[in-house]
């Protein structure tokens, strides 16, 4: 059960804010200081406060998805786990996105509101480190734990902006106001990335209270920052401390839950798999606290049979269905030939509700039932999935529905928040780190680093898969105990040599963190995003003909999103530069 919610600034902290912090419109812009704001906020309370503003910037700032922490756009769907879903008509911004046709003139400010959000963000964490700065009434042990948690979500928005645009802003607390918009977007990001993670877990403690960051959230992404630079061995480090010595910030050692559905329940919140994750919670008088960034993924018209009725969107992909399959050996199939027709998930696409379906019966891995919903297999505690019922366009999206981070019909209206205009704001947290993520990249830097073994990132993949291999788990009939469909899963025996290895590992990432938002930012990475992109597009292009007809991806251009041409025009091309290839 949920021990501790963050939640969005009260009206009169809100106030406060307003008149003590960057909050306007445009992240350079900053309101002028207010004395007495100040004295009020010096204090511990008062920075406590501050600080809980910058948490709930973690979930957004000016109520646009794509500012949500689970990156469902600019990770899943660009990165081929789903498509936009729905219909072509409904936030049509979305089409040119996901066939990387994106604009910097953004129709709907997606990209606009995710820079200046996250940027919002770093303004706060900057007010919080400025005011402990002049503040005489913190102990020395205060002023480093509330510094450390400061500079931990600092940290966290510059790595979220790099991994987006690449060419950002760099400033801390110490740049005067007016010099911001004479700041070009070249900054050296890592720099700052590095030295806020590395203070904060310096300065954090282990256990800090369920909702707050600690020192080993911080390791992690320490860790996770050091594998997007390359930088292996550093990487292998930082994870192997994590591994070895990590506590959630309410004191659990890090594990594996032993039911993989347990990892997007609102009543297993702050569990043992948390390394970092943003907070949720219902009925506080704004929806904006539950996950109002997922209120569009939900099967369509579900009607009192299904969660959130509305609206259809975030609708997992044929090739991401297809990755699931496994050999009778159990293992999945890295050669690639999950698409070809003899291994493509059997589905219902082209098939009304009511006309009769065989359901596949080759070997799946039973993570496919955890994370996409298929015609004819229990939807949760719902009912079964009744295909094309629950699917608003099949033509322009595909059959199937996503199930992770949904409520259960048992939670409705206690872990939804019932005052919305849709039924689809529940109140599970969303995990930006997990251990089952940490392990894979501990892999990877096992496998990359001249120190590493691949005996061990062996063992870590194997701990991921034998979690998912406990049958005890795996998604049931109704009306018997039996599987929902033909799961057969295995460990790997051995990794010969670090080529299968490191096809294993992304593999298993792709498997594991489907739909969670990593996708994209993993492919771009790994320098293959320009290979496996064009592949999907190929591949789910002869099925959804419309949507991804003439569609490609741009080697040199579309690892990065475009620079909000908004934010160009308001401080000047002369500063701010474009993006190469836009």
């Amino acid at each position: 059960m949920k021990t501790f919610k963050f939640k969005k600034p009260s009206l009169l902290l809100g106030a406060l804010l307003l008149a003590s912090m960057s909050c306007s419109d445009e992240f350079l812009q900053v309101a002028p200081t207010d004395s007495l704001a100040d004295a009020q906020v010096s204090t511990k309370a008062g920075i406590d406060g501050l600080l809980i503003g910058t948490y709930s910037a973690l979930n957004g700032v000016f109520g646009n998805r794509f500012e949500g922490p689970n990156h469902w756009a600019t990770g899943s769907v660009v990165g081929g786990e789903a498509n936009k879903g729905t219909d072509a008509g409904d936030y049509s911004s979305l089409n040119p996105i996901q066939r990387f046709e994106a604009s910097p003139v953004d129709p709907n400010n997606d990209f606009n509101n995710l820079w200046r959000g996250r940027y919002e963000g770093i303004s706060r964490a900057n007010k919080v480190l400025s005011s402990i700065a002049s503040s005489t009434e913190l102990s020395a042990a205060d002023a480093a734990r509330l510094s450390g948690e400061a500079r931990m979500l600092r940290g966290h928005f510059y790595f979220d902006l790099k991994k987006h645009f690449n060419n950002i802003v760099v400033f801390d607390e110490t740049v005067a106001p007016e010099d911001l918009a004479t700041l070009p977007n070249n900054g050296d990001a890592w720099a700052i990335i590095e030295a806020d993670l590395q203070f904060a877990y310096d300065n954090l403690p282990g256990v800090n209270g369920a909702g707050r960051v600690n020192k080993w959230a911080a390791a992690a992404l320490m860790g996770k920052a050091k594998l997007y630079q390359q930088k292996f061995g550093e990487a292998k480090t930082w994870f192997d401390d994590v591994i070895a010595n990590g506590v959630t910030s309410n004191g659990i050692k890090y594990a594996l839950l032993d039911d993989y559905s347990q990892i997007y329940n609102a009543e297993n919140d702050n569990h043992a798999e948390a390394v970092f994750d943003v907070e949720s919670s219902n009925n506080t008088g704004s929806v904006n606290n539950a996950n109002w960034f997922d209120d569009l993924n939900y099967p369509y018209n579900t009607g009192p049979d299904g969660p959130g009725n509305c609206c259809g969107f975030f609708q997992p992909s044929f090739e991401m269905a297809n990755s699931f399959r496994t050999g009778a050996d159990g293992l999945p199939l890295l050669d690639k030939s999950y698409n070809s027709p003899a291994n493509a998930v059997k589905n219902d696409f082209g098939l009304e509700a009511d006309e009769p379906f065989v359901e596949d019966t080759d070997p799946l891995d039973p993570r496919i039932d955890h994370a996409i919903g298929r015609r004819g297999i229990p939807y949760l505690d719902w009912i079964e999935h009744p295909g094309k019922a629950w699917i608003r366009s099949q033509p322009y999206a595909g059959p199937y529905s996503p199930k992770k981070y949904i409520y259960y019909r048992s939670q409705e209206n206690s872990f939804t928040d019932g005052s919305s205009w849709t039924r689809g704001y529940a109140t599970m947290n969303y995990t930006i780190i997990r251990f089952a993520d940490v392990l894979l990249m501990a892999a990877e830097a096992e496998i990359e680093a001249p120190s590493g073994s691949l005996a061990t990132a062996l063992d870590y993949v194997n701990q991921v898969r034998r979690r998912a291999a406990n049958s005890e788990y795996w998604v049931k009939e109704y009306d018997s105990d039996a599987n929902a469909a033909n799961y057969v899963i295995s460990e790997y025996t051995s990794f010969p040599n670090a080529d299968f290895a490191r096809d294993a590992v992304r593999f298993e990432r792709k498997l594991e963190l489907s739909g969670e938002g990593h996708r994209f930012f993993d492919l771009v990475r790994w320098g293959i995003a320009s290979e496996e992109l064009n592949a999907y597009l190929a591949y789910e292009s002869t099925l959804l003909v419309t949507k991804f007809g003439g569609a490609s991806f741009t080697s040199g251009k579309n690892e990065y999103y475009p620079i909000p041409q908004a934010q160009i025009d308001i401080t000047g091309a002369e500063i701010l530069s474009q993006n190469p290839g836009y």
